[in-house]
């Protein structure tokens, strides 16, 4: 997983691993944010760990709007 700021094109997170959860996302999203904030919107794939309760859960509780990209659409 690679979290990109589009503004400042700045790379906040590179998290490689075998399997990541949406729980997991969770976690590395919120470090990011204790550094830089939470933001108003994030734009992602339509990945299973990133449509999952986990995720709905996390972005509803600190209300950040979440848009996935149609599949095949990379903007």
């Amino acid at each position: 997983m690679c979290v990109i700021d589009d503004y400042s094109r700045e790379c906040l997170a590179a998290v490689v691993d075998t399997s990541l959860s949406g729980q997991r996302i969770g976690r590395e999203l919120d470090s990011i944010a204790r550094v830089r904030g939470y933001p108003c919107m994030v734009v992602s794939d339509n990945g299973m760990e990133l449509t999952s309760n986990a995720i709905l859960r996390w972005q509803e509780d600190r209300q950040v709007e979440w848009h996935c990209i149609a599949p095949g659409k990379p903007m």
